[in-house]
Formats: C-alpha cells, structure tokens, sequence
C-alpha cells in the first residue's frame, strides 16, 4: 500500500510538472526547469552520505570501539541479504539515527550517543532495522526525484509569475483572465508540490517501519523504541539540525512544537505506533527473499 501510494504521489508530481510546462509555453520551459532541478540534486543524491555525516560531526566506528552497535547492525543487514554498510556515531545527547547513500553498496546508518543511551539493545535493534529498509528500500533515491520534480515545478511557478504579470502570449481580451489565472496557478501549484512531496517522504516513513519490523522480527521493539524517541527529542531537540536534513531522521530532529500534518516529513507517531502494533499481531518471520 505505501508502494502504492508513493507511485500516486510520483505521477500527481509529474501530471504537475507538465501542466506548469504547458502553461508557460510547452514541453520545452518545463524540460528546461526538470534539468536544472536534476543537476542541483544530483550532486546532493551522490554525494548525500559525506555532505549529511560531516554536517553532523558523525565519525565512523567498527566493533573494535562499538562491538555491539556494528555487531547488531551487520547480524540484521545478513538478516535483511544487504551489504554491511558502514555505522557512525554521532556526538549528540538527543536520541536519533538515520541511514543515507545512494545504493546498498554504498550506504552509512548513523545512531546518536543519546539514542545509544536511551533504549534497550531490543529498541535499539528495531531502529538500526528502520534505518536499514530505508537503504534497502532506496528512499534516498525517490526522496531525490520527489525533490527534483518538486524543484522543477517551483522554478516553473516562478517563470509563470513573470510570464502571467507580462501576459506573454496573450491577446487583450485574455489578459484579464491569463493574468489572475496564471499568478493563481504559479502560487497554489509550488504549494501542492511541496505537500507531495512531504506525503512522499511520510509514505517512506510508513514503509520503512514494515519492512524494519519483518528485519528485526520484532514490531513491538520498534514501536517501543519510536514511543521514547516521541518523548525525548521534544525533551531534547537536536542542535544544528536543518530542515532539509530533517526527512533522514527516524525521528524529526526538529520537535519542540506542533506542526501541521500536511506540512511535516514524518507521520504522527502515534500513527506509526499504532500500525507497528497491529502488524505484530500477525507477525510471521519471512526470509530475506521475502522482504
């Protein structure tokens, strides 16, 4: 179902794109507008895991200084059939973790001092599990096209302000209506991009956790774990934490106040909560062909 949903919320954010396309002029402004985006984001897609890690001070570590944490983390990634990728640890007393990179070659997960603090290894297994489908399940490759289509359409919005405010192509019996419409659709149509995109990453979130609770075995242990992370990242908000780097997290970095549903990259924890417990009431442990 989340597959699903995010295929929808990927084809809403093309049918988009195209419309803003054809409302400036054609193919041609929107394919322009689709390869600038690319090219900003591609550099951000290949190069995410050095650009996120050193933005949060993450240092490397294997079983020699965290024989527990690397221990855990390469029993679940034989569990899951995945490349062992590397584990970092992040100086930050606020419980978090989260995966990047662009492929499972070539992927980091990263858990903070504070989350190594807070939960119990069973907790501790079911969010290291979390981290690993979003690797497994290639988030940060359809987080990159959600916010390339998305950046597309932004810069369109832009290009059809000017283009509504000038009347280009225009008659002057339609000035009136291809103004007001224009400056209509170059405002709402950045909007509804944004809240796609959003919903793409919420979906991911939903994902992540199925498919980390089949890994781990253990729904319950998760949904514990996402319970005390609900609690302590309010209680403790991560420093220097960005907004654009907020989506990685298995929890948003950012809680101190509420946030409107539509607007946030994470679903209601309780939401989370409550499907990781009903999946436990049927939990069957699968191979890793299955997952």
């Amino acid at each position: 179902m989340n597959t699903l949903k995010t295929t929808f919320f990927l084809t809403c954010l093309t049918l988009l794109l195209v419309a803003m396309g054809s409302a400036i002029g054609g193919k041609g402004g929107a394919v322009i507008a689709f390869a600038i985006a690319g090219a900003m984001n591609f550099f951000t897609y290949w190069y995410s895991d050095k650009i996120v890690l050193k933005m949060y001070g993450a240092r490397e570590v294997d079983e020699t200084e965290q024989p527990d944490l690397v221990g855990m983390v390469r029993r679940l990634a034989l569990q899951a059939g995945m490349p062992m990728p590397k584990v970092y640890l992040i100086p930050s007393a606020s419980p978090n973790a989260f995966a990047t990179g662009r492929n499972p070659e070539h992927a980091a997960v990263a858990a903070t001092e504070g989350i190594m603090r807070l939960l119990s290894p069973a907790e501790l297994e079911g969010v290291m599990a979390h981290e690993l489908a979003h690797v497994r399940n290639r988030d940060t490759l359809i987080s990159t096209v959600a916010a390339t289509i998305a950046g597309a359409v932004a810069m369109l919005g832009n290009m059809l302000q000017w283009a509504a405010i000038f009347g280009a192509g225009r008659s002057d019996e339609e000035e009136g209506g291809g103004l007001f419409g224009g400056l209509a659709l170059a405002i709402v149509a950045p909007i509804a991009a944004m809240l796609i995109q959003m919903a793409v990453s919420r979906s991911r979130e939903y994902l992540a956790d199925e498919t980390g609770g089949r890994i781990c075995n253990n729904p319950l242990a998760l949904a514990s774990a996402l319970r005390k992370l609900q609690m302590g990242v309010q209680a403790m908000p991560m420093e220097g934490a960005r907004p654009a780097t907020a989506h990685l997290f298995i929890a948003n970095p950012l809680t101190g106040g509420s946030l409107l549903r539509l607007f946030s990259t994470h679903p209601p924890m309780e939401e989370r909560i409550a499907r990781l417990e009903n999946q436990a009431t049927g939990g069957v442990r699968l191979s890793p062909a299955a997952l």
